[in-house]
């Protein structure tokens, strides 16, 4: 009968540990050299070398940086961005979202589906009371846009055809229109004798 043979695998040693960890993680280190590259190209290793020395020559490190045309525009341009963002309402800002997305959705299966709209069409859906609705909030929309340009440039005086819209689609003239009559005025028909 033949007898059990006792073998103990040799532990690996320190370098046979590195060997492996080295082949198991060469796509990875291909990545963060490329990484270590980009941020080095950037100057951001630079900079973070500075932090790490204890903010020696950081200051003028990052201003270099930051000196850049385009960096102070862009700066510039989300700080800007910020404020409008804070300045909105941020349930009004849900409620166009959602606007948003089901016109977007409606669009798509409209040309999924190959529509097209004639003018006789348009004509039509003149009618429906969501484009009444819809084109109600674009043209709100574009008086809100052009009041905000207007202002903008410093012009603030109402022209005799500006008025305000109020919720029941009634116009609310500005104080300075000319009154019109509440009642339209109808002739009398002629007779045909």
């Amino acid at each position: 009968m033949a007898k059990y043979i006792q073998y103990t695998p040799k532990p690996k040693t320190s370098q046979e540990h590195y060997a492996d960890a080295e082949f198991e993680s060469a796509e990875a280190r291909t990545e963060s050299l490329k990484l270590l590259r980009e941020l080095h190209e950037a100057g951001v290793l630079d900079v973070l070398s500075k932090l790490v020395r204890g903010g020696e020559g950081l200051t003028s490190a990052i201003f270099h940086t930051l000196s850049d045309e385009g960096s102070l525009k862009a700066i510039r341009n989300v700080t800007e961005l910020g404020k409008t963002l804070g300045s909105l309402d941020p349930q009004a800002v849900g409620q166009l979202g959602a606007v948003l997305n089901a016109g977007v959705n409606e669009g798509a299966r409209s040309v999924a589906q190959g529509k097209g709209v004639g003018l006789t069409d348009l004509l039509k859906l003149l009618n429906d009371k969501d484009v009444q609705l819809a084109l109600g909030a674009v043209f709100g929309l574009l008086k809100g846009a052009g009041r905000a340009l207007r202002e903008a440039r410093g012009d603030t005086t109402n022209t005799p055809n500006q008025g305000e819209f109020d919720r029941h689609d009634q116009i609310q003239p500005t104080p300075n229109a000319p009154k019109r009559p509440t009642k339209p005025v109808r002739s009398k028909p002629v007779s045909s004798k």
